[in-house]
């Protein structure tokens, strides 16, 4: 049984679970086709940029900066491709390195130049904004190009591209961080850096990559969005930073460093736009809905601060105890 509840993905995978079965229960448009293609679509955006805050959270770091370098990033793609007349192809490429660089400075500047990540990319959630205001006269560009939008809304096989990506891009970051010397290195780095650091791994540098590989995945969440709405603006990705930190505690990540796994930031990136699209079914404010997305975030890191209480008080409501074994050491096995 401990096996069984030690499993990373279980956890995520049954909130997302009654998550869905309460939603479905109470307001039964959840379950409409329609629905449910607009839910895959939208999770689609969520989902990219939150493998990206899951590494840097595993690296004990926090990256609060997502959301306004997805203002910037679809901006510039926007004058790229429409203004200066780049073909798409190359203004995604373009913006794909540029997000990943701007990753690297924050990194930089915070393993580096030892400013805590929370300032730093706090410093950029108020700077990338304002940076996007200064294209376009701060007005949103429009129609940027007709091959940005099958991006997001074609299909191949008749299956909706952004499956595609989120499969891919979740894949390739699960086989990363579990069989690259990178991926245990992120790992190690958050557990523990002083260990990580008395083995020889180089800490500041770990913490650089962490940073970078988020910002080119925030640049391809950028790309998604600004296909979805073939457009670019200053106001986009307005509390997508948080949506997608939640989506990583929500699938198990610790904000202390060391523990996470990118499969299960999908299953909590799939319960927070559940959650969301449940509000949006019955009408609610966006207050409420702001609201609600703190509240999980409140709760993700308090489990998250809590797990050892919560376990030793599942064991004893189950009365699974560990029984000692005649050698004086003590058993793993479990007694019901």
């Amino acid at each position: 049984m401990r096996r069984i509840f030690d499993v990373q993905l279980i956890g995520p995978a049954i909130a997302l679970s009654i998550v869905c079965l309460v939603v479905a229960l109470t307001t039964p448009r959840f379950i409409d086709a329609g629905n449910l293609s607009n839910l895959s679509l939208q999770v689609s955006i969520v989902s990219l940029v939150a493998i990206g805050s899951t590494f840097v959270i595993i690296a004990g770091g926090i990256d609060l900066s997502a959301g306004s370098m997805i203002a910037l990033l679809t901006m510039i793609l926007a004058v790229l491709v429409k203004n200066d007349h780049w073909p798409l192809w190359s203004g995604v490429l373009a913006v794909i390195i540029l997000g990943s660089l701007i990753g690297a400075i924050n990194g930089i500047v915070s393993s580096y130049l030892r400013i805590p990540s929370f300032i730093t990319t706090l410093a950029g959630l108020i700077a990338f904004r304002g940076v996007a205001l200064l294209f376009n006269n701060g007005s949103p560009i429009f129609s940027v190009s007709p091959d940005l939008g099958p991006l997001f809304y074609g299909k191949f096989l008749g299956i909706p591209r952004p499956f595609y990506y989120i499969v891919v891009l979740f894949g390739a970051a699960a086989l990363f961080a579990k069989n690259t010397k990178l991926g245990r290195e992120i790992y190690a780095v958050g557990g523990n850096a002083s260990a990580a650091r008395l083995s020889g791994i180089n800490v500041p540098l770990v913490q650089t990559l962490s940073f970078t590989i988020a910002g080119g995945m925030t640049a391809i969440g950028a790309g998604t969005l600004a296909a979805r709405l073939n457009s670019g603006s200053p106001n986009y990705g307005v509390t997508m930073e948080l949506q997608a930190i939640a989506a990583a505690v929500v699938g198990g990540a610790s904000l202390s460093g060391g523990r996470g796994n990118v499969l299960a930031s999908l299953f909590g990136a799939l319960t927070i736009v559940v959650v969301q699209n449940a509000l949006n079914l019955h009408a609610a404010p966006t207050s409420i809905q702001d609201m609600t997305l703190g509240l999980i975030i409140l709760m993700a890191v308090g489990i998250d601060m809590w797990r050892h209480e919560l376990a030793a008080l599942f064991l004893r409501f189950f009365h699974i105890e560990k029984k000692s074994a005649p050698d004086g050491f003590v058993s793993d096995q479990p007694r019901i």
